[in-house]
């Protein structure tokens, strides 16, 4: 049998504010199910979604989403604006640049450009 992604999903705290978050960083909308669940449609993407969970999180992500940025700097910026933390400097390297950053409920994830 043949899989395919349908949705990413988060477990947070806070469903409708960490959904409102990524709706803002991907331009998009988001959507509230009920109390405990709420997610985001981004173009060309999978559905991201988010469950309440009563642990706090409370180790290194296993699994983060890395995103494409045309200028890095700007989108951190942004982003930033927008409740996210960065985390260390912008890194580049011979497969390109990134800058590490996590969201509101510190989940990381990533602005690329390049990879290799």
């Amino acid at each position: 049998m043949r899989a395919r992604l349908d949705e990413i999903v988060f477990d947070c705290h806070d469903p409708q504010e960490l959904a409102r978050f990524w709706a803002r960083l991907l331009e998009s909308e988001a959507v509230r199910r009920n109390a405990d669940w709420s997610y985001v449609d981004p173009p060309e993407m999978p559905r991201l979604a988010f469950q309440r969970v009563p642990e706090p999180k409370t180790t290194k992500n296993r699994v983060h989403l890395d995103l494409l940025a045309g200028d890095i700097p700007t989108a951190t910026a942004e982003a930033v604006r927008m409740g996210a933390v960065a985390v260390g400097e912008l890194v580049t390297n011979p497969y390109g640049r990134f800058q590490v950053l996590v969201d509101p409920e510190g989940n990381k994830f990533c602005f690329v450009s390049g990879h290799g």
